[in-house]
C-alpha cells in the first residue's frame, strides 16, 4: 500500500533527506523535481515548502510528512506528530532594536512584524502588549527600527539577528523538525502498519547514530575492571580469544562518552581497540 509522503524544501530538507537515505530508502531526482521517485519503500514523494506540509498533513492531501514544530502549531494543524526528530532547532524569539529599552517599549504601542501571525497574536495578548501586527513575507529582521518597533522571528544562532542590530528580549518558544501523521491514515490498518515499518527503521538509525561498536582485547586479569566500565545497550558481548589467555570484548558506546571513555580503557589494560559506526540499532 502507497503512503503519501510530503518531504520539506529548504533549510531542513538536507538532515531529512540523510535520514531517509541512512533508512535505505533512495530519492531520484534533480534540484528542481519537486516529485522524486522513492525506490526502498513504497512511497509517492512531493516536496512542498514546510509552511504548507502541516495544512495539507491534515486535510488527507499526504499521509505523513515532516515539519517545523512552529508551523504546525502557527496553522493550528490537528496532526498527529509520530516522532519528534530534533533537527534543525530553532529559537522563535522576540526582538527590538539593540540601543533600545525592553522595559520602555512594553509600556507603549507598538508595530510587530512576523511570519507568525497566530504565534505572535498569541505571545503579544500573552504578555498584554498594545501592538499592530504587520505580516511579513521573508527578511522580517529588516523591518527595525523604521518600519517596525518589533520582530518575531526564528533563530537558531542569532547572527542574522545580530547583524541587523536587534537583539533578542524574550523566547516565544522552542521548534524543531517533527514527523507528522494524518490521524484518520493511522485509524487504516494497513497504512498505520506501513507507517509503523517505516517509524521503526527511522528509530533504528536514529538509534545507530547515537552510539559506536568498541570492540577491544585483554588479559585475564583485566577483563573484570574493563567489563565495569563499559556502558552497553545490556551487557558487553565476552569472549574468549582463539588459542590463547584473554578475551574479546564488543559493546555499543554511546557516542558522548568514547572522548573519556577510550584512556579509561586503555589504562585498564584493554588494547587492540576498534571504533566502528553502527547504521542501524534496534
Amino acid at each position: 500500500m502507497t503512503l503519501k509522503l510530503v518531504l520539506p524544501k529548504g533549510r531542513i530538507n538536507t538532515k531529512v533527506i540523510q535520514l531517509m537515505k541512512d533508512m535505505g530508502i533512495t530519492l531520484v531526482g534533480d534540484d528542481r523535481n519537486y516529485r522524486p521517485r522513492a525506490y526502498g519503500f513504497d512511497l509517492e514523494v512531493k516536496l512542498l515548502k514546510s509552511q504548507n506540509i502541516p495544512s495539507l498533513v491534515e486535510l488527507g492531501q499526504h499521509d505523513i510528512g515532516f515539519a517545523g514544530q512552529d508551523w504546525i502549531y502557527e496553522r493550528r494543524c490537528e496532526v498527529e506528530v509520530i516522532k519528534e526528530l530534533g533537527f534543525d532547532p530553532v529559537r522563535i524569539v522576540a526582538c527590538i532594536p539593540e540601543e533600545w529599552d525592553w522595559q520602555e517599549v512594553k509600556q507603549r504601542k507598538v508595530i510587530v512584524a512576523s511570519e507568525y501571525k497566530r504565534i505572535a497574536t498569541d505571545y503579544l495578548d500573552r504578555n498584554g502588549f498594545d501592538y499592530q501586527l504587520l505580516r511579513s513575507y521573508g527578511a522580517t529582521e529588516v523591518f527595525p527600527p523604521e518600519d517596525a518597533d518589533m520582530i518575531i522571528d526564528n533563530t537558531s544562532t542569532g547572527t542574522t539577528i545580530r547583524a541587523n542590530r536587534l537583539k533578542i528580549v524574550d523566547k516565544v518558544m522552542d521548534s524543531s523538525t517533527q514527523f507528522i501523521a494524518n490521524p484518520q491514515v493511522l485509524k487504516d490498518p494497513g497504512k498505520r502498519q506501513d507507517i509503523e515499518d517505516l517509524l521503526t527503521v527511522m528509530q533504528a538509525v536514529l538509534n545507530g547514530r547515537e552510539r559506536v561498536l568498541l570492540e577491544m582485547n585483554c588479559s585475564n586479569q583485566a577483563i573484570e575492571q574493563i567489563v565495569n566500565l563499559l556502558p552497553a545497550m545490556r551487557s558487553p558481548t565476552v569472549s574468549r580469544l582463539y588459542n590463547e589467555e584473554g578475551f574479546a570484548i564488543k559493546a555499543a558506546v554511546p557516542k558522548k562518552d568514547i572522548q573519556g571513555l577510550l584512556p579509561a580503557l586503555i589504562s585498564a589494560g584493554a588494547t587492540d581497540i576498534l571504533e566502528t559506526p553502527i547504521n542501524k540499532s534496534i
